[in-house]
């Protein structure tokens, strides 16, 4: 097994964040309830990168942010119908998704 870190990012309606995330490309891995009616606990993933998107109270914070590298920032650009700009590092964009959790989204400068 690799070593990784997964954020968890506080969502309201597991479903609705699913169905934003794979806007971005990430694809719902599984899903816990405790029971019916429970909080769900969801995985999501684009190829090696994984997040965690938790309805539990107490889990994460609102508003994180999480910074995400991509290959090809200006195809998530058109997808979300923003800009892409340039940074000294990376030409990135910024989204929020439907809980307020921000992503920036980049694509390093070579």
């Amino acid at each position: 097994m690799d070593e990784e870190v997964i954020p968890i990012l506080h969502v309201k309606d597991a479903a609705v964040a699913v169905a934003w995330y794979e806007r971005l490309g990430f694809t719902q891995q599984w899903e816990h309830r405790f029971g019916p009616g429970f909080p769900a606990f969801v995985e999501v993933a684009r190829g090696r990168v994984s997040l965690f998107l938790s309805e539990h109270k107490g889990d994460a914070r609102p508003y994180t942010l999480v910074y995400l590298r991509v290959r090809d920032v200006d195809a998530v650009a058109d997808e979300f119908g923003v800009q892409a700009k340039d940074a000294p590092w990376a030409r990135e964009i910024e989204l929020r998704d439907p809980d307020g959790n921000r992503l920036r989204v980049g694509t390093p400068t070579e």
